[in-house]
């Protein structure tokens, strides 16, 4: 997150500049990043260290449904047949993937 920060911050600082004088603006900002970024990455590690492989592995394979159904409900973005087609695959790729015995 820091070397994204450092990469895309010069890129918008100056649009910016307005939002750092409104706190509730800089609270909303934050709580975005800490909500879509933060929470998920301690999840998805606690996760990985409690849970056994397939189960971890099944999780990941409902992620991109998951993802869709979010997207459908809360920004109204509705997938065409491909999309559907696409997230399908993806699921069925993790799904089915074994990782080679040593």
């Amino acid at each position: 997150m820091s070397v994204a920060f450092l990469f895309v911050m010069p890129i918008g600082f100056l649009q910016a500049l307005d939002a750092f004088g409104a706190p509730v603006l800089i609270l909303a900002g934050a709580g975005a990043g800490i909500c879509s970024s933060v929470i998920p990455y301690i999840c998805d590690q606690l996760a990985m260290s409690r849970l056994p492989r397939a189960s971890f592995a099944f999780l990941l394979a409902l992620l991109p449904a998951t993802a869709t159904i979010i997207g459908v409900i809360v920004l109204r973005q509705i997938p065409n047949a491909v999309e559907v087609i696409g997230v399908l695959f993806v699921m069925v790729g993790v799904a089915v993937h074994k990782p080679p015995r040593p």
